[in-house]
C-alpha cells in the first residue's frame, strides 16, 4: 500500500460554489487527509494525503469540482509525506 501527498492549486470558478465543501466530502470518502482552503487571488489550495490510487483519483476529480465550478487549471505537486494530516479540513 503507497501512499503518497499532492498539493494542487486550482484555477476558476472555484470560490463561492462549494468547491471545496465538495472536495472535503470526496477525500472523506476515499480516506484522504489534508486540507482545501481559499487564496486571496481566487484559487483554491487543496492538500491530499493518502493511498495513491485514491489520491490520483481524487487530483483528477479536481478538474471537475462542484457543481457550479468551471475550472480551468489544476498544476499539482507531489509533497513529501511529512505533510500529512490526519483529518480533512476546509479554511
Amino acid at each position: 500500500m503507497s501512499n503518497c501527498c499532492v498539493r494542487a492549486l486550482v484555477t476558476g470558478k472555484v470560490q463561492g460554489v462549494w468547491y471545496r465543501r465538495a472536495t472535503q466530502e470526496k477525500a472523506l470518502q476515499h480516506g484522504i487527509t489534508g486540507y482545501a482552503k481559499n487564496l486571496p487571488d481566487g484559487r483554491v489550495e487543496v492538500l491530499l494525503c493518502g493511498h495513491s490510487d485514491a489520491v490520483k483519483l481524487l487530483s483528477e476529480w479536481l478538474w471537475e469540482g462542484s457543481e457550479g465550478a468551471q475550472v480551468t487549471h489544476v498544476e499539482l505537486d507531489v509533497l513529501d509525506q511529512s505533510h500529512a494530516p490526519d483529518h480533512f479540513a476546509t479554511h
